[in-house]
């Protein structure tokens, strides 16, 4: 038995810290490192690091889980909350990505640049392009003072739908992938997986409920683990059964998860067990399995171009669901910006597209530049969205300008009949 994957475990784990701690001073996702660290440390470069079969299965179990503890975070309140803003926002902003990448990904193929790609392979580019990370965005925007305005409300809250968005286009792409596929059949494997995850969501909330109320509301450690092997479960059922990707399982267990008492200290007890080791080890895997090819003019134009259809595809269907709400070319143009970044979902998405064989892994490259290159340019372009004030921010300036100095006026007219009051009775008890 060979103990080198002790020896590879240390160095995923050491480089992608070091290098996260290195892109988070340049205000950039600490996500970004841990590719760096597997470009670096793997056959692209220095070749130190090799894809093997654990390393394999260890990142699936990562992103599995990655996909848990986001379908934990979800609030489905805050989804029915969001309301038309954040639908409208979160629809545009999928299905105008979807179609610029289709349509690029075709263009690609046409010119040459996608020798041999196949229609499913052009949709499958445009569903990574879908996916919105607005972790930075929400730094960005705390920096500028304009998280709790009404375009960072609509911001966060279309993020959240356009995740579930996402990931329903990415589970139609995915099982469209099998071989001898019909489109009904397809459709309906995927209702059922969905009447499926309804189905055993009641009975574990109903079973979770009984067993908390057993133990008078104590945090016990069962729970976590009746939690994981409830994710590991749906993930293998949705997998094996209905032909939808494993972690649209795990995301449907997490909502499940999320519904029950005790999902904030069953998600605090997933988070070690996320950053200390799985979560590394994904996204390191990434940047291992990437293969650098001669970059050529022809590549490099590839990946700029493909990063400026991510940025404009989200500004615009983003833009266009906030103008269908009633916002401001200005404010549509901030949503927009505000939407454009990318990260962790659009590597998931991507690493399964390889997985299935429906995308080449010759895209890798483009894709991982394409993530970087947003998370680089979204708090550029934040900044410069939001620099000057709007009409809308002067007139609630002006507004609250003239209520100070009404406060003020109110203030020495007070003081004045004070002091007015103080002379009289000083002149009665004078007399």
């Amino acid at each position: 038995m060979s103990y080198h994957y002790l020896l590879d475990l240390a160095l995923i784990l050491l480089s992608t810290k070091v290098l996260g701690m290195v892109t988070r001073r340049f205000q950039m996702p600490q996500v970004v490192g841990a590719l760096l660290a597997g470009l670096i440390l793997g056959p692209a470069m220095l070749d130190i690091l090799t894809e093997t079969e654990f390393l394999s299965q260890l990142s699936e179990l990562g992103v599995i889980v990655i996909l848990f503890t986001a379908g934990m975070g979800t609030d489905l309140n805050e989804l029915r909350a969001a309301g038309k803003p954040g639908f409208l926002v979160a629809l545009c902003g999928v299905l105008v990505p979807l179609a610029m990448g289709t349509a690029f990904g075709w263009l690609a193929g046409k010119t040459g640049w996608l020798p041999g790609n196949t229609l499913l392979e052009d949709v499958f580019l445009g569903t990574i392009l879908t996916a919105t990370s607005v972790s930075i965005t929400v730094e960005t925007l705390k920096e500028l003072g304009k998280l709790d305005t009404k375009v960072g409300g609509t911001i966060l809250a279309a993020a959240l739908i356009d995740d579930v968005l996402g990931l329903i286009a990415l589970t139609v792409v995915t099982s469209l992938a099998g071989e001898s596929v019909s489109l009904p059949v397809v459709l309906l494997k995927i209702v059922l997986f969905f009447v499926f995850a309804v189905a055993v969501g009641f009975a574990a909330i109903r079973f979770f409920r009984w067993m908390i109320g057993r133990a008078c509301g104590k945090n016990l450690r069962r729970y976590p683990v009746l939690a994981f092997a409830l994710c590991l479960l749906m993930a293998y059922c949705a997998e094996e059964f209905f032909g939808v990707a494993d972690i649209i399982g795990a995301f449907a267990a997490g909502l499940v998860v999320a519904s029950t008492p005790k999902a904030k200290y069953i998600e605090s007890k997933f988070e070690p067990l996320s950053y200390l080791l799985l979560a590394p080890v994904f996204f390191a895997s990434i940047g291992i399995k990437a293969v650098l090819p001669e970059l050529n003019a022809a590549l490099v134009l590839f990946s700029l171009l493909l990063l400026a259809v991510a940025i404009l595809s989200k500004v615009i269907g983003c833009g266009l669901g906030a103008k269908l709400c009633g916002f401001s070319g200005r404010e549509c143009v901030q949503v927009g910006a505000g939407m454009a970044c990318r990260g962790e979902v659009a590597l998931i998405v991507a690493n399964r597209g390889m997985s299935i064989g429906v995308l080449d892994q010759a895209l890798m490259t483009p894709v991982i530049i394409t993530v970087v290159g947003c998370a680089v340019l979204t708090p550029v372009l934040l900044k410069l969205v939001f620099r000057g004030k709007s009409q809308e921010s002067l007139r609630e300036n002006g507004l609250a300008d003239r209520y100070r100095e009404a406060e003020q006026l109110d203030i020495v007219s007070a003081d004045l009949l004070e002091r007015n009051r103080r002379m009289m009775k000083k002149s009665k008890e004078s007399k």
